[in-house]
């Protein structure tokens, strides 16, 4: 990665400012998000997954619920679909404006995720792409992010795993705080 020492300062600067400023001021919209939840299907409000982070470390990565209880009994490990019925109606209207991903300022807040960069994926499908994409790995040099470059491109498009992983790929190779700005903003305009 091409980031500076006093760059990659900056970025987690930025990463503690911003989580601290949504999570802290609006926790009455979080509690009202959470007890929405609750109201519209049975089960906990906010879930965690295991993740794979920065060099290969596994953490816990928090979401608000936007499945039906015990969504991949069935199935296992599956990645979600646009149309996918297993999705609740207020988890619809979570992911459409990307508030599920709220609870994620807790993991940034934590140091093992940063506001922007590859998201993070479950072991399971890890262990599945490092066999089939030789440079997977490169993924993680770095904290895994609550948005990125293939979630803001990929939302245009073409959202195939390959895809995802070029758009990663070009931005680990073109990392900049400028780069990161110009995701945020397009993050905010971007609807799933």
């Amino acid at each position: 990665t091409n980031l500076k020492t006093w760059q990659r300062a900056a970025k987690r600067f930025v990463d503690l400012v911003v989580a601290l400023l949504v999570l802290v001021p609006l926790m009455p919209l979080w509690l009202l998000t959470a007890l929405l939840i609750r109201i519209d299907s049975p089960g906990p409000m906010i879930i965690s997954q295991e993740r794979v982070g920065k060099r290969g470390k596994l953490f816990r990565l928090y979401k608000f619920r936007s499945m039906i209880m015990d969504a991949e009994k069935e199935t296992g490990p599956v990645w979600a679909a646009p149309d996918d019925r297993r999705i609740t109606r207020v988890g619809r209207f979570l992911r459409r404006f990307r508030l599920d991903e709220i609870p994620q300022f807790l993991n940034v807040l934590k140091g093992e995720m940063s506001l922007v960069g590859p998201r993070p994926e479950r072991p399971f499908f890890v262990e599945q792409l490092k066999k089939e994409v030789g440079f997977y790995t490169r993924r993680l040099l770095v904290r895994p992010g609550i948005t990125g470059w293939a979630q803001v491109i990929g939302l245009r498009g073409d959202t195939s795993i390959r895809a995802r992983l070029r758009y990663d790929m070009y931005y680990l190779e073109n990392w900049s705080l400028a780069f990161d700005l110009k995701v945020l903003v397009m993050t905010l305009f971007a609807r799933r």
